[in-house]
């Protein structure tokens, strides 16, 4: 199945311990590619996180962002009254040497470092439920990778069948060119009113039609095709693969216009380029 390298996907849960949002974004790249970015409490887990992403995703930039909320609406909140009564003292004691020195608010000291006790998390609990959750993850940004990939399969697929016909355009127009082209020599010998020995004249034929002979590069893009249909139809990452083919195609469609002593076949030859180019832009999304 062919995969885009991009996509996003989000998942959330729920529990004793809070809320945990995953936020998924993958780009193209040439590896694979992984930035966890983690609160505190699920920081030990970045190995675990990499392996699973592995799982799922074979090549990408992958940013794994978690955003973990262990505040509850019905949360009580808890006072150090020791470490407040400290800090009364403290400001009591600045008051006293510096003039005009205004007292906090209430609402500044519970903000105070150590004023309020933070409830701690179920840490096992949590480090289990952010891992099922982020295999919801996973599993959507895969589905919408695929689902992208899809697309970009049909695509490559058409601009291959249209590179084809081209392929199939020049091979039926070449026993033309050649016919035209040893007209067009005749003509020229009549032209010059001279007696051209018929052994030469056949040589210069043969020798001209071997320069335009482009037989071989029409076949390798035969050949090419097939191996992009095949490519498509694997299971397993094939950007790489088709980013060489891309290669071959444009080599081939160079050599043919290069060869080429015909308009209609370097009209072909130039079609052929911008379908390969075209291709080439799509290919550098597939995973």
């Amino acid at each position: 199945m062919t995969r885009s390298m991009t996509g996003f996907a989000r998942s959330q849960s729920q529990g004793e311990w809070g809320e945990l949002v995953w936020e998924l974004r993958s780009v193209n790249h040439r590896y694979l590619d992984v930035s966890p970015r983690l609160p505190e409490a699920l920081r030990a887990l970045e190995p675990a996180i990499r392996e699973k992403v592995g799982g799922y995703v074979g090549r990408g930039k992958l940013e794994v962002t978690a955003r973990l909320s262990t505040a509850k609406p019905d949360q009580t909140i808890e006072i150090d009254t020791e470490r407040l009564a400290a800090l009364s003292e403290a400001i009591d004691t600045v008051r006293s040497t510096v003039i005009d020195c205004r007292s906090p608010d209430a609402l500044r000291l519970l903000t105070f470092p150590g004023v309020q006790h933070d409830a701690e998390p179920d840490t096992e609990a949590l480090q289990a439920a952010a891992l099922a959750s982020l295999d919801e993850a996973l599993a959507a940004l895969r589905e919408m990778r695929a689902a992208e990939g899809e697309r970009l399969a049909e695509m490559l697929q058409s601009r291959a069948v249209a590179i084809s016909e081209h392929a199939e355009a020049v091979r039926s127009r070449i026993p033309q060119v050649r016919a035209e082209q040893a007209d067009k020599l005749r003509g020229r010998l009549a032209e010059l009113d001279v007696d051209a020995d018929p052994a030469r004249l056949e040589t210069e034929l043969v020798m001209a039609a071997q320069r335009m002979d482009v037989a071989e590069e029409l076949d390798r893009l035969d050949a090419h095709v097939k191996a992009l249909h095949e490519a498509l139809g694997k299971s397993e990452p094939i950007g790489r693969r088709l980013d060489f083919l891309m290669q071959e195609f444009n080599r081939e469609a160079n050599t043919l216009g290069s060869k080429s002593a015909d308009a209609e076949v370097t009209a072909h030859a130039v079609e052929m380029k911008v379908l390969i180019e075209q291709m080439r832009e799509q290919v550098q999304n597939i995973e």
